[in-house]
């Protein structure tokens, strides 16, 4: 078996299928300004130095300063392995999912679907460009009625489910088939990258890990989980393994030896909530997986919740109508309001302001480089 082939193997763990920070090391920063190519192997043993019982250490480096005691804060780790075949990407977001829980007053169902989604997003956004979006839209028919979940470069996360409050239903039952739809743009982009797949499983990230090999031809595996206990998360996180070019079979099978480890550690049917759950880290699970491939580190980040919804934006959505629909409605509603999906906050003008304000607006509103936000999806 090939990890390229992991979307059929690893079902039993339910896997298929890049700053935030500064980079800690050279390694990153090769990686970066070769479109995420693998450092070749003479290249990072010079980024690298050897220790005694054979193992390297990055140059100045500590692993000490990746290590997340208990899981406290939420954290996004990346690793590769000393022959630049393997990286591996890891996270708890916790407290994340918990803000978002909250925020959209959501129950225990419609917490794990934005969860797992809000996990995929961030994973897949790693080292990307801090400017650079993943939106993640789960149209499907299910009673949750959609998913929607984005990641910036810059771990800053957002997301909504369709029916926050629905009531005990299972997860693969709330969600339903239908289609993923992957969005990735960047303001200097002329237009968005959009693929899309099938959603066939229903529990997220199958389907994201299928979207993964299937439309954009990724040889990696994918697990996402939370786990909600009533109105508390109390662990959510996830790992993304991606094979780099030049990984030989030695390298491949060293992987399959390891997952199968952490899937043992785990012990469950929602990897990795239980490692979560005793106190394992992102760090550790990194090294669970890259055992005997020599571990390099490559970042950490933080995630949080952002919303960049504004009236602004508003006033520019209102400026793709024509004067006559505005009049419309302002006439048939006597005002002008409108509610973001991802956060919730509500924003509402008078007829008097929104006449003032267009008015005085400039610019083309349907071009994003007229305004200097440029991250309309």
């Amino acid at each position: 078996p090939k990890l390229s082939l992991l979307m059929i193997q690893l079902i039993i763990v339910r896997s298929i299928a890049f700053h935030a920070s500064e980079p800690t090391n050279s390694a990153l920063s090769w990686m970066r300004r070769h479109g995420g190519r693998s450092v070749p192997v003479g290249i990072l043993r010079s980024l690298t130095t050897s220790n005694d019982d054979g193992s390297t250490e990055s140059d100045g480096d500590k692993l000490e300063e990746f290590r997340n005691k208990n899981n406290i804060r939420d954290q996004v780790f990346s690793a590769i392995s000393a022959d630049g075949s393997i990286k591996v990407t890891t996270c708890t977001a916790r407290n994340l999912v918990n803000d978002l829980m909250i925020m959209h007053t959501m129950t225990a169902t419609p917490s794990d679907a934005l969860g797992r989604a809000v996990t995929c997003a961030l994973l897949m956004s790693n080292g990307i460009q801090e400017e650079q979006m993943v939106q993640l839209t789960l149209n499907t028919d299910g009673p949750i009625r959609g998913v929607v979940a984005t990641s910036t470069g810059k771990a800053e996360v957002r997301g909504y489910v369709g029916t926050p409050g629905l009531g005990d239903v299972d997860l693969k039952e709330a969600v339903g088939l239908g289609a993923l739809q992957v969005v990735k743009n960047h303001p200097d982009w002329p237009r968005p990258y959009t693929g899309i797949s099938a959603v066939r499983h229903g529990d997220i990230d199958r389907d994201v890990g299928a979207y993964l090999a299937e439309s954009e031809q990724r040889s990696c595996a994918l697990a996402a989980a939370t786990s909600i206990n009533g109105i508390l998360c109390t662990a959510a996180g996830g790992y993304l393994i991606e094979q780099l070019p030049d990984a030989d079979r030695d390298t491949l099978s060293q992987v399959e030896k390891n997952l199968a480890t952490l899937v043992e550690k785990d012990g469950g049917d929602k990897l990795p909530t239980n490692l979560l759950l005793n106190g394992v880290t992102p760090v550790d699970i990194a090294e669970t997986i890259l055992d005997g491939l020599g571990m390099q580190p490559l970042q950490q980040m933080e995630p949080k919740f952002h919303c960049p919804c504004s009236s602004d934006r508003l006033l520019r959505a209102l400026r793709l109508l024509s004067p006559e629909e505005v009049e419309d409605i302002l006439e048939t509603e006597g005002r002008i309001e409108a509610r973001c999906e991802f956060c919730g906050k509500v924003y509402r003008m008078s007829p008097e302001e929104v006449r003032a304000e267009m008015a005085l607006a400039t610019g083309d509103p349907s071009k994003d480089s007229e305004f200097t936000d440029g991250r309309e999806e």
